[in-house]
């Protein structure tokens, strides 16, 4: 790999810098929206989940106990 001097490595990184798109205030809002809704129905989710399996266990432990 060819060997730049750090001038060089500056500019090439600013002129990489350019070309990021960055989000508007508005798709980071939206954004981080959607990733508490999604965290909240993953929460929900799993909670629904670990209630079932209790209670199966719970009931299948009792016939035996």
């Amino acid at each position: 790999m060819a060997r730049t001097n750090p001038f060089q490595f500056i500019q090439q990184v600013r002129s990489e810098v350019a070309k990021v798109v960055w989000p508007t205030r508005r798709e980071v809002f939206l954004t981080t929206v959607m990733v508490f809704i999604m965290a909240t129905l993953t929460a929900i989710f799993f909670a629904l989940v670990d209630l079932g399996i209790r209670t199966g266990l719970t009931s299948v432990l009792g016939l035996f106990g």
